[in-house]
């Protein structure tokens, strides 16, 4: 990894097309079919209600997503919302992240992410060598309070309490896991190529590293209303400090050995639904939909 304090010592490993800048309208600005006001009375402040068409768009890339995952082999799962305290230790939300979570009972959280419980589908097993890499992905609701995040993002889609998101999940033999960790976030890339979405890989420094990650790529999306990149996914090797949490381990020469883990997004589709709306608006009155997701939507455009 690289030195460094903080965000501003990430380096910029790639990018891909050219971001435009438009001239200020946002999601919300753009589309009445996502509804903040509607959200509030429901449930209260960052949540969103979508609607029709745009709604329907969520569910497409949802679909687009998954099918994705599987061509680049992994096996899609239906998983658990809510987690126990023994599945969030294991993958390093606990105790460490607890604010961020919201807790159900003494032993029940919504889940922050599939991360949790695809990994945890391995917790205490000695895993055959010949079946690594084991590639996992789900679609979930993923729920977190967002502490100490107040005041930051509050407009719109990009910070939620609720949000959906697919993830990928790898456990793999210790040899060959940084490997692994280039593949899974080039599978992460190719939805935001597919999609003509301009983006920008980032290799994270040692101050920006997350708990559990011995190294992580973020994928920045391209937010023409704020002229800004901002984080769809980030890929992380976590090294076999997951594994030695929750006990994923294989034989090999008659030894018992801790298996390594990776996870990342693919994306979050809420960051997705406002890249699209954002850069594939004709600043009148139409979005187009992306082709890779017209066989999905069954429409081209969504008229605003």
């Amino acid at each position: 990894m690289p030195h460094g304090a903080g965000e501003k010592d990430n380096i910029k490993i790639r990018d891909f097309g050219k971001p435009l800048v438009f001239g200020g309208k946002d999601h919300l600005d753009i589309t009445s079919l996502i509804n903040m006001d509607a959200a509030n009375i429901l449930a209260g402040s960052r949540f969103s209600v979508l609607t029709g068409k745009v709604a329907k768009l969520q569910r497409a890339l949802i679909s687009f997503m998954l099918d994705k995952a599987e061509e680049h082999g992994y096996e899609e799962h239906y998983l658990p919302l809510i987690a126990n305290t023994e599945s969030l230790q294991a993958t390093g939300q606990l105790p460490k992240f607890a604010d961020d979570l919201f807790q159900l009972t003494d032993d029940y959280y919504l889940i922050p992410t599939a991360e949790v419980p695809l990994t945890n589908l391995y917790r205490d097993q000695i895993i055959s060598l010949d079946s690594l890499p084991i590639k996992l992905t789900a679609h979930t609701s993923c729920f977190r309070s967002e502490a100490g995040s107040y005041g930051k993002d509050t407009r719109g889609l990009i910070r939620q309490h609720q949000f959906e998101k697919v993830e990928l999940v790898q456990i793999c033999h210790p040899d060959h896991s940084f490997e692994a960790l280039e593949s899974l976030t080039k599978n992460a890339e190719t939805i935001l190529q597919e999609l003509n979405l301009p983006y920008q890989v980032i290799e994270l420094c040692t101050g920006d590293l997350g708990f559990s990650a011995a190294k992580t790529y973020d994928l920045e999306v391209w937010i023409p209303s704020q002229e800004s990149f901002r984080e769809i996914s980030s890929c992380s090797n976590c090294t076999d400090f997951q594994a030695r949490r929750a006990k994923i381990r294989f034989k090999q020469d008659g030894t018992t050995q801790f298996a390594h883990t990776l996870n990342g997004s693919a994306l979050a589709a809420g960051r997705t639904l406002i890249a699209i709306i954002e850069n594939c608006y004709d600043q009148k009155s139409l979005i187009t939909i992306p082709e890779a997701l017209q066989d999905y939507t069954k429409f081209k455009t969504i008229e605003v």
